[in-house]
């Protein structure tokens, strides 16, 4: 009996100072805890940067598509009955089709012909009351010979990482609106 009684006096009480301090000398699982604590900004950083790359390369996608068919057009290669029946949506999604998903969901197109340049830059995005694209105006219409035409290409991106979605979206329902446009004059065509 004196036994037991002799150990419970050498037993200190625990505190929690007494805790911390043991816990700060203890350098066991360490690297396990500053991973831990390191991982997740980690992976917020990667994916922002995979997600920014993708993105900005299906940027440069939409903008040579465009490019491509402002050129085609202005030398009169397409012409209004080359592109009746959303054929312009079918040649820019072929060029595209690499980084979108087949049959180009969120693709619009708005080509139009303009008495000035004046009048084509006085065109604006316009915006639904909801915050989405206004497609109401938009139209396919080449222009004859030396007319003034713009042609504008939008794809809505769908963003894939949810963490990045409310910091890179800026369509209400959750995607990237992509964006390129060309203006010109044509060419004395036939």
């Amino acid at each position: 009996m004196g036994n037991t009684q002799d150990r419970s006096e050498n037993i200190k009480r625990v505190t929690p100072k007494g805790l911390l301090r043991r816990y700060m000398r203890d350098r066991k699982g360490v690297a396990a805890i500053e991973f831990a604590m390191l991982a997740f900004p980690f992976f917020l950083l990667l994916f922002a940067i995979l997600e920014s790359c993708i993105a900005f390369a299906a940027q440069q996608l939409v903008a040579n598509a465009t490019d491509d068919i402002a050129r085609q057009v202005r030398t009169g290669q397409l012409k209004q009955a080359d592109l009746v029946d959303g054929k312009l949506q079918t040649i820019i999604c072929d060029r595209i089709s690499f980084l979108v998903s087949a049959g180009c969901p969120g693709l619009e197109v708005d080509l139009g012909a303009y008495a000035s340049f004046e009048e084509a830059s006085r065109v604006r995005i316009k915006w639904t009351p909801n915050g989405d694209l206004d497609t109401s105006e938009f139209r396919i219409d080449p222009g004859g010979p030396l007319s003034p035409v713009m042609l504008r290409v939008f794809y809505r991106w769908p963003v894939i990482t949810d963490i990045m979605r409310k910091r890179m979206s800026n369509l209400p329902d959750g995607k990237a609106l992509l964006f390129a446009a060309n203006t010109w004059r044509n060419e004395p065509f036939d």
